[in-house]
């Protein structure tokens, strides 16, 4: 990974500014290098960006674009990068703003924010999640570039900013922490090597246990383990847990499949690769965990994911094999590229036995039909309790996630009928996303708040997006980061 680590505040100063030998970004007000703005400006840096501002392809430029001067006469820097920030801007455009500059900039360089930015924090935030580039196995990329990871910010009040910037910087951190394990290939992220790297989690403060496959069999998670029992790659189930208050928690739940080849129901091979991301989920409530544990939030959060690989075997699973779920229940296996709704029915139940939450949120690339349905854009959202799917609505409008409610009741769930078991694991083509939900809201104890996220279509992409590069996302990181601070923060 290549990303901004460590953002260093320095207060004013274009005089060093002007000796800074890599890429400068600045940010533009509304109106312009003028009145207060321009009278900071000065030096070497300040006439070469008065030159780049009055430019005719500034003016015709659009809100949240950049444009570069290269190689500035008299200044040290290779570049100045300025964007146009839009007037009344919000958080999120503010965000878009500093992501412009991130793009550019990538991890290294210096920013200087003009005029006094009422949310210049939000324009830090937006650059370090956009500079951000998986290139772990890039080896010829690695000999030739600069050491980075860094970015210098030149406010005007850097102390105040620098506080505000915290959180979020937190909250970033834990988004890489998600893409990085959404972008490993599956021979690397293997389900030991993934538990490895949760426990790592201890180092920030986070409890973390791992149950192995003699543990999970003598619990009775027969559901989960039998995704698994025909791949060489041991299942685990890992439990992290945040305890910064003292009330009870809320629950976070990850699908956590290393690789899916849709076991003997195989999936096509075109296109087969992509499910090293099937492990999304996981990634996701990981990402949270971290970024908590970063602020050292007062909130009481245990997050639980299931580690599997669904591979074809002599030992796999089969259509047709009944199994018995934690909580009793048989399910008959039609389908065994439906394996996740087995993994997270056992984990939601395990879970709620445990911990007793007050909510809970589980994430999972479980369907392709939510991305025939929402596309790329948005995530879908199934509840059971109109509040809190409200809360949680909010908490990704405010963050810039897409997310969209979709519908449950009961005629969907008669689709999951079994002939010789309590319920099917499919319900046929028709409505796909949706009885994925309903066979999980199963597993959701009467009276407990639930939402289930299907990060399908939103955890990686094909091109960049307004605040990551192409590619794996973290998406749901920040939502639930600001749902937490808004609902569960004492």
């Amino acid at each position: 990974m290549t990303a901004v680590t460590k953002v260093e505040f320095q207060a004013w100063n274009l005089a060093e500014a002007s000796g800074f030998e890599g890429k400068i970004g600045v940010i533009v007000p509304p109106s312009g290098i003028k009145g207060q703005a321009l009278s900071e400006l000065d030096g070497k840096v300040g006439n070469s960006l008065s030159r780049l501002c009055g430019s005719r392809e500034f003016k015709q430029l659009e809100k949240c674009r950049s444009i570069a001067l290269a190689y500035p006469s008299g200044a040290a820097a290779e570049s100045i990068v300025a964007v146009k920030l839009p007037d009344g801007a919000n958080s999120y455009d503010s965000m878009k703003a500093g992501a412009a500059l991130g793009s550019a900039l990538g991890p290294g360089g210096m920013v200087v924010l003009l005029g006094g930015h009422a949310k210049a924090e939000y324009i830090l935030h937006g650059l370090t999640l956009r500079a951000y580039e998986f290139d772990d196995h890039k080896t010829s990329r690695k000999s030739l570039r600069r050491p980075k990871g860094s970015i210098v910010a030149m406010v005007a009040d850097s102390d105040a900013i620098e506080r505000k910037f915290l959180p979020l910087r937190a909250a970033a951190v834990g988004v890489f922490l998600a893409r990085d394990l959404v972008s490993e290939p599956s021979n690397v992220l293997t389900t030991l090597e993934f538990a490895s790297r949760l426990e790592q989690l201890r180092e920030v403060g986070v409890d973390v246990e791992v149950l192995d496959e003699d543990e999970l069999g003598r619990i009775g998670m027969r559901a989960l383990l039998g995704v698994g029992q025909g791949s060489d790659s041991p299942s685990r189930v890992v439990v992290m847990r945040w305890q910064g208050a003292d009330r009870q928690p809320l629950a976070l739940v990850g699908k956590g499949v290393v690789f899916d080849t849709g076991g003997i129901s195989i999936k096509p091979a075109a296109g087969m690769e992509q499910m090293t991301f099937d492990m999304g989920g996981a990634g996701t409530v990981a990402g949270i965990m971290k970024a908590i544990a970063l602020r050292e939030s007062k909130s009481n959060v245990v997050g639980i994911v299931g580690l599997v690989e669904n591979m074809p075997d002599g030992k796999a699973q089969r259509p047709g094999d009944v199994v018995k779920s934690l909580k009793g229940d048989t399910i008959e296996v039609i389908n065994t590229d439906a394996e996740g709704r087995l993994v997270l029915a056992d984990l939601l139940w395990h879970v709620q036995q445990q911990y007793e939450p007050t909510c809970i949120v589980d994430f999972a690339t479980l369907t392709g039909a939510i991305i025939v349905a929402l596309g790329h854009e948005h995530a879908g959202v199934f509840s059971n309790d109109d509040k809190f799917c409200k809360e949680l609505l909010d908490a990704a409008s405010k963050s810039g996630e897409g997310a969209w409610r979709m519908p449950l009741g009961a005629a969907y769930g008669m689709q999951l009928k079994s002939r010789i078991a309590d319920m099917k694991n499919v319900g046929g083509r028709a409505a796909g996303s949706v009885t994925a939900a309903m066979f999980l809201k199963r597993f959701v104890k009467s009276g407990v708040p639930w939402a289930h996220i299907d990060i399908a279509g939103v955890v990686s992409t094909k091109s960049s997006t307004d605040l990551a590069p192409a590619g794996a996302t973290g998406w749901g990181v920040r939502t639930i980061d600001r749902l937490i601070r808004n609902k569960f923060e004492t």
